[in-house]
Order: C-alpha cells, then sequence, then structure tokens
C-alpha cells in the first residue's frame, strides 16, 4: 500500500519529534510491506519567516492533496510581536478551517508502567484511568468576533463565544459514536447555568442523545469536571465539551496520565482526511537539546495509521513498542521523575528496534 502523508515539522521541537516520527514509520513501511510519501507543508513560525505567511496556501494545498495530515508543534516567543494575523497560532486555525476539521479527539490513558509519573494520590490513579476528550474545534470563542478598543477612555476587550445548533450536533454524534466503541457513556461539559451558548449546547445533546438510547448522557458544569478529573478520573468515559473547554480540560488530563508530553489527538471532519498531532506545544526552551519527548508524535502517527490508513495492525505495533519501551524503563526527562534519562533521538532509536522484532 501506498501513502501520501503531508509533514508540518513547525517550530521549536517540532522537527526533532518529527524526524524520529518518520523513521518509526518507515520502519512500519518496510516491516508491513507499505511505502510512506512525505511532503512538507510550511507553517507556523517557519513559514513566516520563509514566505511571510504562517499559512501559505501551497501548504494548504498539499494538505488537502494528501492520505492524512501530521502535525508536530509551531510556536514560539520569537514572534509573539506580531500581528494577530501573522502568528504562528494563526496558521494553525486557518488549516483547521480549510481542512474543516471540527472535531479533535484526544486520549488519556495512564499506562501501568507510568503509575509512579501519575501525580494522584495511587489510591485514585489504581483505579484507572481511561477516557477521551471530544473537542469542538472550530466554533466557540476562538473563532468568534474579537474586538478590543477604548470605551469611555477605558480600554476594553471582548471576545465572542457563539455556537449554531448545527455545529453542537455533528461534535455530539461524533462523541456519541465512540462512545459506542467504548463504554458507552458520554459526560457533556458546560456552563449551563451562566452562558447562553452552553444551553444551546446542552439542549441539542440532549435531543441528540434520543438517537442513542444505548449510550447514558449526563451533564456537567466545567468546573466541577475539572475537579472531578483531579478526584475521580475513572467515572469518565467520553468528555463530550466545546472548544474553549476543552482545551483546557485537555490539558489538565493530559498531566494526570504522567506528561503531556505522551498524548496524541485527531482532528477530523466531515470528510476523510484528518490532521494528527501531539497535544503538547512547540517547547522552544528545550529546542536542539535532544531531551524532548517523542512519544506523543509517535503516537499520533499509530491513530493515523489506525484511523485514516487503514492500518489498524500497524498502529496496534507502534503502540505496542511504545509500551514495551516504557516496560523496559527508558524514560525522557518529562517522565523519569529526577531518575536516568534519555534522550530523543535514543528513544526513537529504541521504538524503531522493538518495531523490528
Amino acid at each position: 500500500m501506498e501513502k501520501t502523508i503531508a509533514i508540518i515539522p513547525g517550530d521549536g521541537i517540532g522537527p526533532e519529534i518529527m524526524a524520529q516520527t518518520l523513521q518509526v514509520l518507515d520502519i512500519v513501511g518496510r516491516r508491513f510491506g507499505h511505502t510512506f510519501r512525505y511532503e512538507e507543508a510550511p507553517m507556523g513560525g517557519n513559514a513566516y519567516e520563509r514566505c511571510g505567511e504562517p499559512l501559505p496556501q501551497s501548504s494548504v494545498d498539499t494538505c488537502l492533496g494528501s492520505d492524512s495530515v501530521l502535525l508536530a508543534a509551531i510556536g514560539g516567543p520569537q514572534w509573539d510581536h506580531l500581528p494577530a494575523e501573522k502568528r504562528p497560532e494563526a496558521g494553525l486555525l486557518g488549516l483547521r478551517r480549510a481542512l474543516g476539521v471540527f472535531a479533535n479527539i484526544r486520549p488519556a490513558r495512564l499506562y501501568p508502567e507510568l503509575a509512579e509519573a501519575c501525580p494522584l494520590k495511587p489510591e485514585i490513579a489504581d483505579q484507572g484511568i481511561d477516557f477521551v476528550v471530544v473537542r469542538e474545534l472550530i466554533g466557540g470563542a476562538y473563532f468568534g468576533e474579537h474586538k478590543s478598543g477604548l470605551v469611555n477612555g477605558v480600554e476594553t476587550a471582548s471576545d465572542l463565544m457563539a455556537y449554531s445548533e448545527h455545529e453542537v450536533e455533528r461534535i455530539a454524534r461524533v462523541a456519541f459514536d465512540l462512545a459506542r466503541q467504548r463504554q458507552s457513556r458520554v459526560c457533556s461539559v458546560d456552563k449551563a447555568n451562566v452562558l447562553a451558548s452552553s444551553r444551546l449546547w446542552r439542549k441539542v445533546v440532549s435531543r441528540v442523545a434520543e438517537d442513542y438510547t444505548d449510550v447514558t448522557l449526563n451533564h456537567m458544569y466545567v468546573d466541577n469536571c475539572a475537579m472531578q478529573i483531579i478526584r475521580a478520573p475513572g467515572q469518565f468515559d467520553v468528555i463530550l465539551t466545546e472548544n474553549l473547554f476543552g482545551d483546557i480540560l485537555s490539558d489538565e488530563a493530559s498531566m494526570i496520565v504522567g506528561s503531556i508530553g505522551l498524548i496524541p489527538s485527531l482532528s477530523r471532519g466531515a470528510s476523510t482526511l484528518a490532521l494528527y498531532e501531539p497535544i503538547h506545544g512547540s517547547a522552544p526552551d528545550i529546542a536542539g537539546q535532544d531531551t524532548a519527548n517523542p512519544l506523543a508524535m509517535i503516537r499520533a502517527a499509530a491513530m493515523m495509521l489506525q484511523y485514516s490508513l487503514d492500518m489498524a495492525e500497524e498502529g496496534r505495533a507502534i503502540e505496542q513498542a511504545v509500551s514495551d519501551a516504557l516496560r523496559l524503563g527508558l524514560r525522557t526527562a518529562d517522565i523519569a521523575g529526577g531518575g536516568p534519562a534519555i534522550g530523543c533521538r535514543a528513544m526513537g532509536e529504541k521504538i524503531r528496534t522493538l518495531l523490528a522484532v
């Protein structure tokens, strides 16, 4: 099988973790008889430096012409002075819009081998942590109208959090369909006691639930959910929420399973084309030091194989190699807990060795 993958190495540690991931994919290709063709699509700060735009149209075209898109990380303080439309983050928002990816799926599972890295009490962690955050991705406050200026001589700013019935329904169906593949439980998270957009959210989600009588639905305010993820994470199966809340809750979830450097995600829409990426940022403070954790990026590639490229066995093989590496005690600095740590290249090499067996 031959597949074309658009790759976005990005900024900071992005090129480092992408390099290790592509080498892992090459091993998968040799082991299972596939050919992966990589087409680079510059985006973020590096794209701005090259052509003055954080998302050139040529990169959009490359992504749209591929079988899947693999993104590392973008951004850095050296571009913070730029106007909003030129900053690296504008490229990411633009790519999501161009691809029409409205659903972000982020798993949070605690590897037994990393139980000691979980910051929660052992009696909580031992109950098990294995849930998924389904986050609406192209609506809400991030994509609403942003205003700033002087009102009666006082500097004022506002951000509009807007949702339509259609936007809520399509993301809700993603969550309910996913729950059917898991434990058939959806927790819809909102702030319906305060926000009008959340009241619409709750109304539409409740209506969609009527089509999924085999799935249990409950509603939870976002502040309570943030507390419950720490107090009793084992109660969750699929968490469904809007863009801003999902951004915060999924980062919280990543930390209780050991490190943000472990968590991959996929972003999908109505088409088969999807965007896969680690949920961490570009970590410019450690860029070029060979200390980054490549596992989230490698696991993002595993998700891509499973969900977009019809290579479920190959994706499971990568996940098994990651689990084996952790079981052998191999740790990068973020999960070493002060103990011995290996670098980005060494971790990638070990995953490849385990895969090649």
